[in-house]
């Protein structure tokens, strides 16, 4: 099982919006006949991506042992359910590091093979198999249990907090192995979503290249009044600008994105004038966006925490102190300690000569 996570790892920039998944077939003795990983949506997945490879090696896989990252599929989608390929492969047992809570299997897959004779597992939920598993898809299973995408903010500071000084400037506080892993990050991810401020002050392009990918991430602005220079890099190949922003009519301003191949979206909070940060993430999660990775100005990231949906900060410290200059996050006037939203360290790792935490909410799991 630690293989087929491995070999999940490669389905990472190339399978959303399907889950991350491995599969190692093995004989009585333990040796491999096959393996492989999802591919592309409309591509084979990873049990059937490791048949093929079994019969390229020249082995039969009737009576072998699947290990599996995620319970097989049950569902025509794209592509066939892939319990029925097990099946019909003949192997005599199938371990699942995770069940999928997709409402369209959801123990199905597990109940046919087991009909069809095959011996079934599921690991334990503490198995380190089975938690590095949910960990790559943690984005699926966020979006299938609760409809929107796992929400992670990145955010690159110095150590007084400072991610840009009073006059904006940012680039770049943190080293170049930051931002190459930041860049890794970003390939995990179904959108990149930056605010007009942030679009306005640096030009990003919000694509991935410091490291290879297969796909781009949809890149997602929150531009409530239509603001965007039509010169902006934003809009600019690869990968496509999706705006939500908060006017009943986009008019000519929108008209000029419209026509650049920007796709808009009015998503108004009436009481705010703003666009609807919460029916944003929603929404992105309709368009089955896995995980959500934002790259945002103090501003918007403090807009963005108030709703209660981020679910984990992506932090860089810099060894440097920068005075004054901006925060990382914008909450506004608290009056006591208790309103104050508190975190847990899931990971500290030096990167280069700076400093990653991995953060997630006290209260969740």
């Amino acid at each position: 099982m630690t293989e087929a996570v491995r070999l999940a790892q490669g389905a990472v920039g190339l399978s959303d919006p399907n889950p991350r998944v491995g599969c190692v077939l093995v004989d009585a003795q333990d040796r491999v006949l096959g393996q492989g990983h999802t591919q592309a949506a409309g591509e084979a997945h990873a049990e059937v991506m490791a048949l093929r490879d079994a019969q390229a090696r020249g082995h039969d896989p009737r009576g072998a042992t699947a290990y599996v990252t995620l319970e097989p599929c049950a569902h025509h989608g794209r592509t066939p359910p892939c319990c029925d390929a097990l099946i019909a492969a003949g192997v005599a047992r199938v371990v699942v590091a995770l069940d999928d809570p997709n409402p369209l299997v959801a123990g199905q897959g597990l109940a046919r093979m087991r009909a069809a004779g095959i011996v079934t597992d599921v690991l334990a939920t503490d198995h380190p198999a089975a938690v590095e598993a949910h960990e790559l898809n943690i984005g699926f299973l966020t979006r299938m249990r609760h409809g929107r995408p796992f929400v992670r903010m990145k955010i690159a500071a110095s150590l007084d907090g400072r991610t840009a000084l009073s006059n904006g400037v940012s680039q770049w506080i943190t080293g170049p192995e930051a931002r190459k892993d930041g860049h890794a990050w970003r390939r995990r991810a179904g959108a990149v979503l930056t605010g007009i401020g942030t679009a306005r002050e640096d030009d990003p392009r919000l694509d991935v290249r410091d490291v290879e990918t297969t796909r781009q991430p949809q890149r997602v602005l929150i531009d409530s009044r239509l603001e965007l220079s039509p010169s902006a890099r934003l809009l600019a190949p690869p990968g496509g600008l999706l705006v939500y922003h908060a006017l009943a009519q986009a008019g000519e301003r929108g008209a000029v994105l419209a026509g650049l191949g920007a796709e808009l979206v009015s998503l108004a909070d009436p009481a705010r004038g703003k666009v609807d940060l919460a029916a944003t993430i929603h929404d992105l999660g309709r368009r089955q966006v896995n995980e959500l990775h934002i790259e945002a100005g103090y501003k918007l990231n403090g807009s963005l925490l108030r709703t209660g949906l981020v679910d984990e900060l992506l932090v860089y410290l810099a060894p440097t102190l920068l005075g004054e200059g901006r925060g990382m996050v914008d909450l506004g006037g608290l009056t006591a300690l208790a309103q104050a939203p508190r975190f847990r360290l899931v990971e500290s790792l030096a990167v280069g000569g700076d400093l990653r935490l991995r953060l997630r909410p006290a209260t969740s799991a």
